[in-house]
């Protein structure tokens, strides 16, 4: 599975504290296959960091991107730029790839004007569905993508659909706007795929955790084009700071981080595919189907996706099969300090 993570905080965070330092962040899991809840394969097709700069020393919204296709672990010009870095919004992203070549860019995230665009996941049919995909663009968005990612062209199928409601390009954007464009991007893929003529060998779900930002507002979701199977994983995590937990450190040195919960407000809020710490009680499971939304205020706020797709929670359980078996579900099995994640669900 591909990894993402996004933080969004009230005070500028260095990067070095949530890529690098901490002993679980997503680089060190994209490493050591002992820090992952998941059996799958490293994460070795490359990484990208994408971040805001403070409006303090800043006023360009425009974010910074950094992205290679080595090696995240691998890497000196990361680790150099993550401690000298700090932001309040960063997308980070390391890439196990399902489509598109080796290359830089086929990295997440992409950008257009203020927006970073992340994706994990796979869109189903892709090879049958491009070509429709590609002829419902505009001209502008079509020649937008400069990579081969069934991902990268799903950013640029969003931003069509933005463009109907608000300018792309606007240095806001509400994250209602975001939220709309983000359905109807999930609902247009699937009619794509619907539209195919029937085959004796049912096509595969897609598995669409999005992310987006304009640099104020965030939106993401879980979501996968079936009703018995789970989607691909996604945690979040909110508190008043993200910091060194100076009790626990691991065998191999690496420094152990958690989440502080010093009072009620959301100051620092983290989205990512597998949590960054073993502590239980910092992390929550995102249900499948659901859009989750921070606002600028930090408000953390979840919507269910009802489609054709979409359970009651009165219905059985979905199944882990798919999502597990392609590698993008970090399931309940045991995991090196015993925790088992997917018992945790938002209420």
């Amino acid at each position: 599975m591909c990894r993402l993570l996004v933080v969004k905080s009230e005070e500028p965070i260095q990067l070095a504290l949530l890529l690098t330092a901490p002993a679980h962040s997503i680089i060190n899991q994209a490493s050591d296959s002992r820090l992952r809840l998941d059996s799958g394969a490293v994460n070795a097709d490359g990484f990208g960091v994408g971040w805001y700069p403070s409006q303090l020393l800043d006023p360009d919204p425009t974010p910074g991107v950094f992205k290679s296709c080595t090696p995240a672990w691998s890497d000196e010009n990361l680790r150099r730029l993550a401690e000298k870095v700090r932001s309040e919004l960063i997308f980070a992203h390391v890439r196990a790839s399902t489509t598109g070549a080796l290359t830089q860019p086929n990295c997440h995230p992409w950008r257009y004007g203020s927006l970073l665009w992340m994706h994990n996941g796979c869109i189903s049919s892709w090879t049958k569905i491009i070509r429709k995909v590609q002829a419902d663009l505009s001209d502008e968005f079509y020649h937008l993508p400069k990579g081969n990612t069934d991902s990268e062209w799903a950013f640029s199928v969003f931003l069509e659909r933005l463009s109907k409601l608000t300018d792309p390009r606007a240095t806001v954007i509400p994250h209602q706007l975001l939220r709309q464009a983000m359905l109807e991007t999930i609902s247009l893929l699937n009619s794509y795929v619907a539209s195919l003529p029937p085959s004796s060998t049912p096509p595969e779900p897609s598995l669409l955790n999005f992310c987006v930002t304009d640099g104020i507002s965030v939106v993401a979701t879980r979501y996968i084009s079936s009703r018995t199977e789970e989607a691909a994983s996604l945690f979040f995590s909110t508190g008043s700071r993200f910091e060194l937990d100076e009790k626990s450190v691991e065998d191999n040195g690496r420094k152990n981080y958690r989440m502080s919960k010093a009072d009620r407000r959301e100051k620092v809020v983290l989205i990512a595919s597998e949590p960054l710490t073993f502590e239980r009680s910092d992390w929550l499971e995102v249900p499948s189907q659901t859009c989750v939304v921070i606002t600028p205020k930090n408000n953390l706020l979840k919507f269910p996706i009802i489609d054709q797709f979409f359970l009651p929670t009165s219905m059985p359980a979905r199944r882990e099969g798919f999502a597990e078996k392609k590698g993008f579900l970090t399931s309940g099995t045991a995991n090196p300090k015993g925790l088992r994640w997917a018992e945790r669900s938002l209420s």
